[in-house]
């Protein structure tokens, strides 16, 4: 295993998700890891400038050229990571850092002639491009980016587009969408497991149905999990909350049916906010589901 922080904060628009590797990092995370029987390294941070050290840019896209520097340095530390034989577990940080994080194992598995499935975790779409989106803030933009969809800047992080296929694309929790969002999303393809979808048909069945999508003639899956997707109630420490999320018990099946299935690639943990959170729970919850994904089991 290799642990990659990415204390990027220029993707959203509340400040804090950059203190969020440290956080996790203050659990034992690689201890953690480790305990479950995987040597792990930790690698340190991707560099990440500071918002005042760069220039805003075009509004619709905010930060869009520093971040898309970040993601760039990240697809290639997530590449070498699977070069080396190691699973990247990426630390953030907002969502935006996806686009480097999930382009550098498709990229990895692109040079082999296979390709990625996704499991992206949130409470949002993150399908939004410059031009549909309210805030211009580049974390609602990240799927879209992988998809091929949005700015060539993004789009192209790693020299390549797309790098994901929306008929090995699955999101799950998915409570609160932008208008014009809700069409992009329809339209494109991607398998969208809603609250009311878990609520209805169950947890289990939803993971089931989620790991085979991603998996399809895919060489395994990237896990993107927003911390946001499960309820406030047992993650607040995050900048964007939106209650009905998935609870303590269901965020951890999920993940540890992904275990089970023995699909896992590589897996981003995203946007915990210490500033919000309460005596570092919420980065506690997200190294425990690290663990869940990695395997970790009651015996």
């Amino acid at each position: 295993m290799s642990i990659i922080g990415v204390p990027l904060d220029l993707g959203a628009s509340r400040r804090g998700v950059d203190m969020g590797p440290s956080a996790l990092r203050y659990t034992g995370l690689a201890r953690r890891i480790a305990d479950i029987g995987h040597d792990v390294q930790d690698t340190g941070d991707v560099d990440v400038p500071l918002p005042e050290e760069v220039d805003v840019g075009a509004p619709r896209m905010r930060y869009g050229e520093a971040i898309r520097g970040v993601c760039e340095a990240l697809c290639e530390r997530t590449a070498a990571a699977h070069a080396a034989g190691r699973t990247p577990i990426i630390i953030g940080g907002d969502h935006s850092l996806a686009m480097g994080s999930v382009a550098g194992t498709a990229k990895h598995y692109r040079s082999a002639g296979k390709e990625i499935g996704v499991l992206w975790f949130d409470a949002h779409g993150d399908m939004n491009t410059p031009e549909s989106s309210p805030t211009g803030n580049v974390h609602g933009m990240p799927l879209a980016a992988l998809l091929g969809l949005g700015d060539r800047s993004l789009t192209g992080i790693g020299g390549f587009a797309p790098k994901l296929a929306p008929s090995r694309t699955a999101l799950i929790g998915i409570r609160d969408l932008d208008e014009r969002e809700k069409k992009l999303i329809a339209d494109s393809g991607v398998r969208v497991f809603t609250m009311k979808e878990i609520d209805r048909r169950g947890v289990a069945a939803v993971a089931e149905e989620a790991i085979a999508v991603a998996s399809k003639g895919a060489a395994g899956i990237h896990v993107s999990f927003d911390i946001d997707a499960c309820d406030p109630a047992v993650a607040p420490g995050v900048g964007t909350p939106k209650r009905g999320g998935l609870s303590y018990r269901e965020a951890h099946l999920l993940l540890e049916l992904l275990a089970d299935s023995g699909t896992l690639l590589a897996m981003d943990l995203v946007e915990v906010n210490p500033i919000f959170d309460t005596r570092n729970a919420t980065a506690e919850f997200g190294a425990e589901l690290i663990a869940s994904a990695l395997g970790q089991s009651i015996f």
